[in-house]
């Protein structure tokens, strides 16, 4: 008992200047995300316009928020593009890298073609595919000029399918930081580890989805973190590609903040988005981290 009492003060003294150097990070993190986050719940329940006034209206804003179509517009649509998005990029993503990692020639120049799309801005990715989708002179007029004169490819006109539209320039521009990820995780694998499926007469895809994959949980992970805060941010794509049309079937929740926010002067109503996407990262994260660092691992 007095041996652990010593041992704590040592403890404490150790990497004192790492300590204090992490101190300005910590202050960082308290006082503008979680202030910030604080200050955006708590005006979320005001009557807040151009300017922010502790002027308390209850639910109001929330009951103004889920009574308007924009509102469950934008919802239906972050959750088919999240769902696609993560199906798409994590498989396409790993297809590649499976596909590079078989020691093909020219590797680097097919990695850096995959990669370079993720250098581009949001922005230009979305002008690009409004370019490439517009149906004058994008991808309908191309096949129209090559016969097929009854081709119709114009998901970005087209209110039911638009968000499908800014799902293929988001994986366009995604699937390829994706592929390097799970490249860097297949080149972390033993080579003893294949050599023994072989030896022991297991199939290639066999192997990859009982033995390589579960192997690569932690990169899965990760790769599952990028794409999710890609997917509750997504807002420059929309608004490069669509404006958040035709009329409001492209919009998605962070141009809805955004718009009530800064254009509508409603600083009420834009808390109160914010604060819906807050609680429904943080239902999926709560419980994913306590399984992941909490009560989910067993305790020695």
């Amino acid at each position: 008992m007095d041996s652990r009492a010593a041992r704590r003060p040592s403890r404490l003294l150790r990497n004192i200047p790492a300590k204090i150097a992490s101190i300005p990070m910590i202050l960082t993190a308290l006082v503008i995300f979680l202030g910030g986050t604080v200050w955006t719940v708590v005006y979320s329940f005001t009557n807040s316009k151009l300017l922010p006034r502790l002027s308390f209206v209850g639910f109001d804003q929330y009951e103004r928020l889920w009574a308007a179509p924009r509102w469950i517009v934008s919802i239906q649509n972050l959750a088919i593009y999240g769902l696609f998005s993560l199906i798409f990029s994590l498989g396409i993503g790993f297809l590649l890298a499976v596909l590079m990692d078989q020691k093909i020639r020219f590797e680097n120049t097919f990695r850096t073609i995959f990669l370079y799309p993720f250098a581009l801005s949001f922005i230009v990715t979305g002008l690009v595919w409004q370019w490439i989708l517009n149906p004058e002179f994008g991808v309908q007029s191309v096949v129209r000029s090559l016969g097929w004169s009854t081709f119709t490819f114009d998901p970005l006109y087209t209110s039911s399918i638009v968000i499908y539209g800014v799902l293929i320039a988001a994986l366009w521009q995604g699937t390829g930081l994706v592929m390097c990820l799970m490249l860097a995780g297949l080149r972390g694998i033993d080579e003893d580890i294949w050599k023994a499926a072989r030896v022991d007469g297991i199939p290639a895809w066999k192997t990859y989805l009982f033995i390589i994959v579960p192997m690569m949980r932690g990169v899965f992970v990760t790769t599952l973190v990028i794409i999710a805060s890609g997917i509750v941010k997504v807002y420059d794509l929309v608004v490069a590609q669509t404006s958040g049309g035709p009329g409001i079937a492209s919009e998605v929740p962070a141009k809805y903040v955004y718009d009530y926010m800064f254009l509508a002067q409603n600083l009420g109503q834009g808390f109160a988005a914010s604060t819906m996407m807050l609680i429904t990262v943080a239902i999926i994260i709560v419980p994913w981290a306590y399984l992941e660092f909490g009560g989910g691992r067993k305790r020695v």
